[in-house]
C-alpha cells in the first residue's frame, strides 16, 4: 500500500507554486513600473501581485493530493454569458 506524506506533498506544492509564480510576479513588476511612469493606475497590479503572493497560502487548507494538484498560479477563467441575438421579425409584422 502506498501512502502519501501530506505534510510532504504540501511543501512540494508550495515550492512549485513559488517556481509557477516567478516569472508571472515579474512581469507584474514591469507592467506595475510602466503604469507609474505613464501615471496610470496600478490597483489591478497590486491586486494580482497579491494574489500571486498569497497563493501558497491555500495550500495549507488542502487535505487530499488531488486538491494541492489543481492549485495553479493561472488566472481563473469566467465563462462570459452571451446573450442570444434577438430573432428577427419577418417584414410588415411589429
Amino acid at each position: 500500500m502506498i501512502v502519501i506524506d501530506i505534510d510532504k506533498a504540501k511543501a512540494l506544492t508550495k515550492d512549485r507554486l513559488r517556481a509557477e509564480r516567478t516569472p508571472l510576479l515579474a512581469a507584474q513588476d514591469v507592467l506595475f513600473q510602466r503604469a507609474l511612469e505613464s501615471n496610470s493606475d496600478t490597483a489591478a497590479i497590486v491586486a494580482e501581485k497579491q494574489r500571486l503572493r498569497d497563493i501558497t497560502n491555500q495550500v495549507d487548507a488542502c487535505t487530499t493530493t488531488d486538491e494541492l494538484k489543481a492549485l495553479s498560479c493561472a488566472i481563473p477563467v469566467v465563462a462570459e454569458v452571451v446573450e442570444p441575438a434577438p430573432e428577427p421579425t419577418p417584414e410588415g409584422e411589429a
